[in-house]
């Protein structure tokens, strides 16, 4: 058989062929970046000296904690507010009908703050000084040199007495409670001051010296200063003389100190 004619010719592919790649399906582009690393817990910022020192420093306990403050209904915080300007003008002869009356309210929502007359100005009286002391801490930088977060911290601390009457002091000394809880937050600022003036004296930024007696002197002048017999003595604000005296005393322990370094003149 001729090998030609006896060649059964290949069969012919007729199906169509196949849509290619392009056509049929868009290939993404491989991501050969590294999986982002899920970000971890925010690391806390080391404390500075500054806030490692004054956190040391044990604070008086409130009248009003954290939680009681927080569960305060929005009418109870505007009273408390309000009461601050009312016992201004002295409260010894205010009952709680007389302060409820003042203020609009009811004796049901007064007594929610207080028992009693003198609880409630003890309340007052304390929220008043821990704001002062929360805004006197905020002032602070915390990389502050000792003697600038004294200044700065006085400054701010002497606000207690800003606006002090005559008729509020008298009164406030008739409560043996109320001296009481002002001794407690005094001692605080003595402790705040003393701290930060050791300190100064650690680092050479003024000379050895009696830092207890010092920081009682700086932090209670003002308390003094609101004493009804000596207030009618100022030709300022107890706020502006406590201000002024804490001045000078900072400027002359400053002082002393650059005296000392002095280098002495040898005479010819």
């Amino acid at each position: 058989m001729d090998p030609a004619q006896g060649h059964t010719p290949e069969p012919k592919n007729t199906a169509k062929p196949a849509k290619t790649a392009e056509l049929t399906n868009i290939a993404k582009p491989v991501d050969t970046a590294k999986p982002a690393k899920t970000a971890g817990p925010a690391k806390t910022a080391e404390p500075t000296e500054l806030q490692r020192r004054l956190r040391n420093v044990r604070s008086p306990r409130p009248i009003l904690g954290r939680d009681q403050l927080a569960n305060l209904t929005q009418r109870q915080r505007e009273l408390l507010d309000a009461l601050g300007p009312l016992f201004s003008e002295g409260f010894a002869d205010m009952t709680m009908a007389d302060i409820a009356s003042r203020l609009g309210c009811s004796l049901r929502t007064l007594y929610g703050l207080a028992p009693s007359r003198d609880e409630l100005v003890l309340t007052v009286l304390d929220t008043h000084l821990w704001h002062v002391g929360r805004s006197a801490m905020a002032r602070l930088d915390p990389n502050a040199e000792p003697l600038d977060a004294l200044r700065a911290y006085l400054d701010a601390a002497t606000d207690a007495v800003q606006g002090a009457t005559t008729a509020y002091a008298r009164d406030l000394g008739s409560m043996a409670s109320a001296q009481r809880r002002n001794q407690e937050h005094a001692d605080y600022v003595v402790a705040i001051s003393k701290t930060l003036l050791d300190w100064a004296v650690e680092r050479g930024d003024i000379e050895p010296v009696d830092t207890a007696a010092v920081a009682r002197t700086l932090a209670t002048v003002g308390a003094d200063f609101i004493r009804p017999e000596v207030m009618a003595t100022l030709h300022s604000t107890p706020k502006q003389a406590a201000d002024e005296l804490v001045d000078i005393i900072l400027r002359g322990l400053t002082s002393a100190t650059r005296t000392t370094n002095r280098p002495v003149r040898r005479k010819r």
